[in-house]
């Protein structure tokens, strides 16, 4: 099978992806050369970051069986990223069958893979938005047809915010896209921070700019990544490293900040 027909049409090998490098840094096969190079040069510098996207993917299980058990039927995943063995549909239906689940993001890879492996049923759906067109995302046809915004639903932003600089507004979108949901709805965000390795901050951020070809944004802290649960109910217990975040065992883990993913639920309420 050529590249175009895997992969789709207009996918450049040569220049890595963020998708495709969080598949390499979880030990999948989805990725170029390009790819696990940029992710060699990442690990490089930080070495815990494998263990930390395997920290993210457990938090996943983690809290969408939270999010279950709060009455949550429905899910945006927001910035999807490629298929795994961890999809949110299967994940949610393994505790409530009838779940409905909305895989959203812009890269033209994640969107082809996703609609060939995940678009499978009337209850999933694969749509192209992102969270800076939050108005336009929640208006899409393909995403209405399986979520109900009458309804409460959870909107899950992994490791989205985190590539998106300060001058582009990421609170404001974030904001709006708070005040659209109904009330009961969730808000989980996960996003790195430095807090505990500032000595590497610079040398990631440069990296990641090159990628994205960004000239601004910097990294942040845990007390700029507060502000986006703004008119939300932090749920117990709070904005905490992975780790920390409702852990199934107290010895199941090592120490929080080694790694540096801070992750949280918000509940609005009204």
């Amino acid at each position: 099978m050529s590249d175009e027909a895997r992969w789709g049409a207009g996918v450049d090998p040569n220049t890595p992806n963020l998708a495709r490098m969080h598949d390499y840094f979880i030990g999948g096969k989805d990725n170029f050369a390009a790819d696990r190079e940029a992710a060699e040069a990442v690990l490089a510098i930080a070495p815990e970051v494998r263990v930390m996207a395997q920290e993210h993917q457990a938090f996943h299980v983690r809290v969408i069986r939270f999010l279950v058990e709060q009455g949550i039927t429905q899910f945006i995943n927001l910035g999807s990223g490629l298929p795994s063995d961890l999809n949110t549909h299967e994940l949610a239906r393994s505790h409530t069958p009838d779940a409905r689940v909305a895989y959203v993001d812009t890269d033209p890879v994640v969107l082809t893979h996703g609609r060939a492996i995940l678009a499978r049923g009337p209850r999933t759906t694969v749509v192209k938005g992102d969270v800076m067109h939050p108005a336009a995302l929640l208006a899409d046809p393909g995403l209405r047809k399986v979520i109900d915004l009458d309804q409460p639903v959870a909107v899950l932003l992994f490791a989205v915010l985190q590539y998106i600089p300060d001058d582009h507004d990421p609170y404001r979108r974030v904001a709006e896209l708070i005040d659209a949901l109904p009330a009961g709805s969730h808000v989980v965000i996960t996003h790195v921070v430095f807090d505990s390795r500032p000595e590497i901050a610079e040398p990631i951020v440069q990296l990641y700019r090159k990628m994205l070809g960004h000239t601004e944004g910097g990294a942040r802290g845990r007390e700029e990544v507060l502000p986006f649960f703004d008119g939300l109910e932090l749920v117990d217990p709070g904005l905490v490293y992975v780790r920390e975040w409702r852990p199934d065992s107290p010895f199941a883990s090592g120490p929080p900040d080694k790694a540096w993913v801070l992750v949280g639920v918000g509940r609005k309420v009204t």
